[in-house]
Formats: structure tokens, C-alpha cells, sequence
């Protein structure tokens, strides 16, 4: 497999308290990707499926820190995706980029390097990142932040972050932000086994308590939440639906027109402002995607690349894998017999 890197488990429980998936386990990991599938399942707890959206080789790396149902995570990647899938369950999670220099869209929001994105518990995952994303994020259990928000600042923190999916916030309020995880990472890193004990895990979730709400400032300044959904947003999202409920079937940019009853050109504008491809080349990707899925879920059962490319609505097989090349950076019949190795 193309996955690279180390993972730490830390020895010792967690104490008792709110827990998400995997909330009793203290661990970091360091984990490096060349493939952008596993890349997409390397935060731990989270379902989430990654579609490569531009052509070249992808990496993509992960650090992050787990105990008492907290994780701090930091994560790049080298290529335009788009993320969709749940995060993990019965918590918060805080992100704020360090480097985004095309911009990138979230929930139908576009975002800036002093955005900062929330996923509530329970909530699709809608992300279009930019080529190149670095992003460190905090994902809290929800019943601790909301305690404490309540204990230690007499804040009614659902009123507070109702309805905010990207914030508009004063930068140096970001900026803290930010300094707080990335220190709060490099101390774990520098020595994974302070998690084995107790005291300075209570010393660093009260830190990212107190940092996370700083962040929103006192009771009702939450900031500025950015514009609700653009309509362009939502014309994608319709167009996505219908391509994923027909994922093997060829679906064609004139199919979609008709069936969202828009003109042409109006289609290619809200595909390069939401996802920064025209509909031609995101229906490509589409289906270069599934055919990289499949070729590695086929591998040892003896498909050819051919079988997979066809089932796959591509019928000239050295033009598949050309375009699969330049997506990928291998050929098909090398992501097969990669896979066949186990």
C-alpha cells in the first residue's frame, strides 16, 4: 500500500467522562499518504470519502493527538479534493487554515485563511479545498465544551454557534487560535507519552476549553457568520446528487441541464465558483475516481483494467489510461498489480 508514516498508542485509560468513537484511547500519529482514498480514512472516527479533483499525484499527511474523546489534527494535502462524509460523533470541530492560497469552499461558503469552519456534531461534511490546504483543527466532545461554557463563563454556547458553519472573525483572534493547536501539537509530538498522564491531559483540555471560546469571544459574539449558501452551491449540490445516484451510468453535462432545467453556461459558472472545474472535468473525475476505487477493490480477483475502465463508461482504453495517469500519477495496471500485492 502507498500509506507511510508512524502511529503511537500512549498506555493508560482515559478517565471516565464524555467519549465519541475511540473517545477512551490516547494516541499520535504521523501519518503520510501517496493515495488520495487512504489518505480520506487516516483521521480516526471520521467517515469521509475524498474525490480527487484535479489531475497529479496526490500526498497528503495527518498529525494528530487523541485522548479523552478529544482530537487535534493537522492535515495537508497536495491537490484539489472535495471531502464529504460525517466527522466524528457527539462533538464540535474547530478549523482554521494555515495556508490556503486559492481559497477553498465549505458548506456552501467560500473561505479565506481567516475563516474559521465548524462541523457540528451530526452535520455533512461539504468541503472543496484549495491545491494547496493546511488546515490544524480541534474536534471537542460537545457535552464537555457546552459544560464548560455554561460552569466557567455563564455562556449558552448553542445560542452562541446556532446556525455558524464559517466565521468571520478578527484575525488576531485566529491567529491565536491557530499558535494554541500547533503548540498543543508540538508538545505531543516532541513527546507522545505526556498523554499517559492524567494531570497534563486535564491541564490541555482546559486549554483548548478556554481557546475555543476565546476564539468566539464573550456571550453573543460569536462573530459574523458568512453569507448563507450561494445559490451556485446549491445548483452543485443538485448536480452531485445526481450524479451519485447514478454513479455507474454515464451522466452527461447536457443530462444535467435538462434535469435542473439551466442553460449550459449557467452550469459551468457554478461549477468553477463552488468546486473550480468546469462540469466536463468534474464528471471525468467522477469517474476516475470510481475507477481507482474499483481497481484497487478488484485487485486478485482477476479484473483487467480494461472490465474496470468499461463497467466505468470509458470505451477507449488508451485514452483512460492517459487520463487515469495524469490524475493519479501511475498507470491503472500498476494501481492493480499494487494492490494484488497486498
Amino acid at each position: 500500500m502507498s500509506g507511510f508514516g508512524n502511529a503511537i498508542p500512549v498506555p493508560g485509560p482515559a478517565p471516565a467522562g464524555d467519549r465519541t468513537s475511540g473517545g477512551g484511547r490516547c494516541a499520535f500519529a504521523r501519518l503520510r499518504s501517496r493515495d488520495v482514498d487512504e489518505h480520506a480514512s487516516r483521521l480516526d472516527a471520521w467517515r469521509q470519502v475524498y474525490e480527487q479533483l484535479r489531475p497529479g499525484p496526490f500526498e497528503g499527511e495527518v498529525m494528530e493527538a487523541l485522548f479523552d474523546g478529544f482530537q487535534l489534527f493537522r492535515e495537508t494535502t497536495s491537490q484539489a479534493v472535495h471531502q464529504s462524509g460525517l466527522g466524528r460523533d457527539a462533538a464540535l470541530m474547530f478549523g482554521a487554515p494555515l495556508a490556503m492560497p486559492d481559497g477553498g469552499y465549505y458548506g456552501g461558503r467560500p473561505i479565506r485563511r481567516d475563516s474559521v469552519i465548524v462541523l457540528h456534531d451530526g452535520q455533512e461534511l461539504d468541503f472543496r479545498t484549495p491545491a494547496q490546504l493546511d488546515l490544524v483543527a480541534v474536534s471537542i466532545p460537545a457535552g464537555a465544551l457546552r459544560r464548560h461554557a455554561i460552569e466557567c463563563e455563564r455562556r449558552d454556547l448553542e445560542r452562541d454557534l446556532r446556525g455558524l458553519i464559517v466565521a468571520s472573525l478578527p484575525p488576531q483572534r485566529v491567529e491565536a487560535f491557530r499558535r494554541l493547536l500547533l503548540a498543543a501539537l508540538e508538545a505531543v509530538s516532541c513527546d507522545p507519552h505526556v498523554l499517559a498522564q492524567p494531570p497534563a491531559r486535564e491541564a490541555l483540555a482546559r486549554s483548548l476549553l478556554r481557546g475555543t471560546l476565546k476564539l468566539f469571544g464573550p456571550a453573543g459574539g460569536a462573530g459574523a457568520p458568512v453569507r448563507a449558501p450561494t445559490r451556485s452551491h446549491t445548483l452543485v449540490r443538485r448536480a452531485q446528487a445526481i450524479v451519485r445516484g447514478r454513479i455507474e451510468e454515464p451522466v452527461t453535462v447536457e443530462a444535467l441541464c435538462v434535469e435542473l432545467d439551466v442553460c449550459r453556461r449557467t452550469l459551468q459558472y457554478a461549477f468553477r465558483e463552488v468546486l473550480g472545474i468546469n462540469p466536463v472535468g468534474y464528471l471525468r473525475a467522477m469517474r476516475l475516481n470510481g475507477a481507482h476505487r474499483a481497481l484497487k477493490a478488484a485487485a486478485g480477483e482477476g479484473a483487467s483494467v480494461q472490465d474496470v475502465a468499461a463497467r466505468w463508461g470509458f470505451w477507449h482504453l488508451s485514452h483512460f489510461a492517459a487520463d487515469y495517469r495524469r490524475m493519479f500519477g501511475e498507470r491503472p495496471s500498476e494501481t492493480l498489480k499494487r494492490y494484488a500485492r497486498g
